[in-house]
């Protein structure tokens, strides 16, 4: 009886040892890669990482319309006359963004609204680097 004791004892106490190894060899899901869009900052400098990546597609005086974000539905980017503007590396203007331009933004959101205002905004040469 002592034998089968402590042979039920062993066995326990070698599955309870082995459970938790067992628990840690499997793997965590991986998230998925933004497959959508691509992965808009591959290869670009990391000065543009924390910036809104999009595609303009609606310009007006005040406002910049960019599909095509990480967000999934087009963004709504308001502009003042603080915003800078950088074309191929150089201070532009609005005038210098066309629609279909893929842009990176860097914007400022407002806490209470939600709205989110351009600081800067980069198009060019500096901005197709990144999105393919």
């Amino acid at each position: 009886m002592k034998q089968v004791l402590i042979s039920s004892l062993i066995a326990l106490a070698s599955l309870t040892l082995a459970l938790p190894g067992w628990a840690q060899r499997t793997t965590a899901p991986q998230p998925p890669d933004n497959a959508r869009f691509g992965i808009p900052t591959g290869g670009l400098p990391a000065v543009y990482q924390d910036y809104l990546f999009g595609v303009v597609s609606k310009i007006k005086p005040d406002e910049l319309v960019l599909d095509k974000t990480k967000y999934g539905v087009p963004q709504t980017i308001h502009l003042d006359r603080k915003t800078k503007y950088i074309h191929n590396g150089k201070r532009s203007s609005l005038s210098d963004i066309k629609v279909g331009d893929p842009v990176y933004v860097d914007v400022k959101t407002d806490k209470k609204t939600g709205s989110m205002f351009a600081k800067k905004v980069v198009s060019g040469v500096n901005a197709t680097r990144g999105s393919s």
